[in-house]
């Protein structure tokens, strides 16, 4: 079966275009939806996915319609493959896993997106290592314990906003309530 995915960023854009170039391209169905791309949470293209099956093809007018990341698009383009179905993109040709040469330029473009993935990974690494080796550490700064005890008596008294506590003490609201949790785990712990 032939199937067209259709998306747009927002409400007020329309699908005509990409409705019209899906079905002269002979599409059977076509999923559409009106979803951010950067969203993953597209219940359009999870139905289509979980549908799919041996020998289907999805048709997209542009990649730009099924993601809007490289990581992204490889899980997408595996999840399809991994449905035995493939997937055809009308404005980049050379997104067609319908053919040998599909594939295989498919392929290098994901080993390069990986190759670049492990590069990052280990230049982090060796960063965060060379830091280390110099005495610095990862991570947020250590909030005074007295800033903290100050912040913790003014949450206390109930006269002053959270807001207000994060004003005067200078420490961030994850911070204040990390060490009311610690306080109340530990009067949990002692009952």
């Amino acid at each position: 079966m032939i199937i067209g995915y259709a998306r747009c960023s927002t409400a007020d854009q329309n699908l005509d275009w990409q409705i019209d170039s899906l079905m002269q391209y002979g599409c059977e169905a076509i999923f559409q939806e009106k979803f951010t791309g950067t969203t993953k949470e597209r219940p359009e293209l999870s139905i289509l996915l979980r549908t799919l099956r041996k020998g289907d093809t999805i048709i997209i007018c542009e990649l730009t319609r099924l993601s809007r990341s490289v990581k992204d698009l490889f899980e997408i383009v595996d999840q399809i493959d991994k449905a035995g179905a493939d997937i055809k993109s009308i404005k980049e040709p050379w997104l067609d896993t319908t053919t040998p040469q599909g594939r295989l330029l498919f392929t290098i473009f994901s080993g390069v997106s990986q190759f670049e993935r492990e590069l990052i990974c280990e230049r982090t690494k060796a960063g965060l290592k060379a830091a280390r080796a110099r005495g610095r550490k990862g991570g947020h700064p250590k909030v005074a314990k007295d800033i903290i005890e100050q912040a913790m008596t003014l949450y206390d008294s109930q006269k002053y906003p959270v807001e207000q506590i994060l004003k005067m003490s200078g420490i961030s609201r994850r911070t204040l309530y990390k060490y009311l949790n610690n306080r109340k785990s530990g009067e949990e712990g002692n009952q």
